[in-house]
């Protein structure tokens, strides 16, 4: 699979490299735009002011710009948190998207979006101040009436960004558990 992976607010951190890594390993060919030019942050406060610096419509001009050569092959998009969003726009954007994975964020669903059974698969943390409970149940009710085939995995316990290692929301059962089921979904589309 064609997988084009975007980082979170945080950046072009080791952990993303290492995602890409392993989906690499597992016969992937993954793709790791750096969205904030080289650009990495410390905490989530910092890396979401340099966000609104940017601003949402360049981000998603250097998504589009880092996803163009490749999107002919029909790419999964995948993110972190802020890329996840960010993902979630491009796929839901590209007719020739083969699937959007998910990890730690969504995104709003324009209401005249409309996929033929995407497939979509969601990892987040129960709770999660980002990802609150009824936010996630009307964006699942929005991705269904879009036409995706969604997914969603719940971590109870674990922290926002749980799959990286280097910061204090990382829970490594839930990290693992998290790439055990997204492997499997990259190899059943």
């Amino acid at each position: 699979m064609n997988v084009m992976l975007f980082h979170s607010t945080y950046g072009l951190r080791p952990a993303v490299r290492a995602a890409a890594d392993r989906l690499r390993a597992a016969g992937h060919e993954v793709w790791t735009p750096d969205l904030f030019e080289g650009r990495t942050f410390d905490t989530v406060e910092e890396g979401m002011a340099f966000n609104e610096e940017i601003g949402k419509d360049e981000l998603l001009k250097r998504a589009v710009l880092a996803a163009a050569p490749y999107s002919e092959r029909g790419l999964v998009y995948a993110g972190f948190s802020l890329g996840a969003s960010i993902a979630q726009t491009l796929a839901l954007g590209d007719e020739k998207a083969r699937g959007l994975l998910l990890l730690h964020g969504t995104s709003d669903i324009a209401e005249s979006a409309s996929v033929d059974e995407l497939p979509v698969q969601l990892h987040v943390a129960e709770p999660d101040q980002f990802e609150t409970d009824d936010w996630l149940s009307a964006w699942y009710l929005q991705m269904r009436r879009a036409g995706a085939d969604v997914e969603v995995y719940r971590y109870a316990g674990a922290g926002h960004l749980y799959t990286d290692p280097d910061l204090p929301d990382h829970d490594a059962e839930a990290a693992e558990a998290t790439w055990k089921v997204a492997l499997g979904f990259l190899d059943s589309l």
